[in-house]
């Protein structure tokens, strides 16, 4: 398989420690490192982020640093070195960092445009390409998203599988673009005939003018899916936790990455990505080889 990843790496303070003389009382006050997933080009993530980063640094009174990874990975391995103590993650690349680091599930997002906290992965194609069905993907180029990406490979991988679909074997091409948005482009431009995407960051391509409603078949889509967890370090103190949790369970209509506009966050747990490790299961995916 043919691996490409954006290159660019994002890094981002929301608030200024350096703003008006205040350098010590900056030092002086605890520093919250948030890890982002690239779901989307690093730069739009950290933008689209900085009302939240913005609102958690308010209302903890720590000062927040918001990171974007290069890959999914980075992100989990930012969390194992310490480097991180909280993070936005896919729900399957949570699951792959509980394989490799002590970390937890403790909030998710609930959107506000469908007021629920799942989503659906789908495999979209151009209408002209004549691709309908996932037998009609033989012999086609195709992208995943990334292979720690939930509805960007997981998801659709085991739905592949079981239609009797193996990629290497049937797929004239597979590569991973790095994000989601990179697959709608993709597709668009006629660069695959085919790609995995969520079904909000298809919606999103759709509202920027990167791809058209009406040129789109969808060729496949999951149940589905818990939406993407926030998560801490449990070594983390327990004031720290307290101190987290209550800020995120306290922001309300604010935009968020990938996602738009929110309704708010929830409390979630690990047993609540259960679906996801099973998924992986049937898409014989190796948890600990994926590291």
């Amino acid at each position: 398989m043919t691996r490409m990843t954006r290159r660019d790496l994002g890094l981002f303070t929301a608030g200024s420690l350096l703003a008006g003389g205040t350098v010590a009382t900056a030092r002086a006050q605890q520093i919250l490192k948030v890890g982002l997933i690239p779901s989307e080009d690093s730069r739009a993530m950290l933008a689209q982020s900085k009302d939240i980063l913005d609102s958690v640094e308010k209302n903890s009174g720590m000062k927040v640093q918001g990171f974007v990874a290069t890959d999914y990975n980075g992100v989990i391995e930012a969390l194992r070195a310490k480097h991180l103590d909280i993070a936005y993650l896919g729900p399957f690349s949570y699951v792959l960092a509980t394989t490799v680091t002590p970390v937890e599930a403790f909030a998710i997002a609930e959107t506000a445009k469908a007021g629920r906290t799942y989503y659906h992965s789908k495999i979209i194609a151009l209408k002209s390409s004549g691709i309908k069905t996932l037998a009609d993907l033989k012999g086609r180029n195709f992208a995943f998203v990334d292979p720690a990406s939930t509805s960007g490979y997981a998801f659709p991988l085991a739905g592949l599988l079981k239609a009797g679909i193996e990629p290497k074997r049937d797929f004239k091409t597979v590569l991973f673009t790095g994000a989601h948005d990179a697959n709608a482009l993709a597709v668009a431009n006629g660069k695959v005939d085919a790609a995995t995407i969520a079904d909000r960051i298809l919606d999103a391509a759709i509202a920027k003018g990167h791809i058209k409603a009406d040129q789109i078949q969808v060729v496949w889509e999951s149940a589905p899916i818990p939406e993407s967890p926030m998560v801490w370090r449990k070594d983390l103190s327990p004031e720290t936790k307290a101190k987290v949790k209550a800020a995120f369970l306290s922001i309300k209509d604010l935009n968020w990455s990938d996602q738009g506009k929110l309704n708010g966050f929830k409390e979630t747990n690990d047993q609540a990505y259960d679906i996801v490790r099973e998924t992986a299961r049937l898409a014989n995916i190796d948890l600990k080889k994926q590291k």
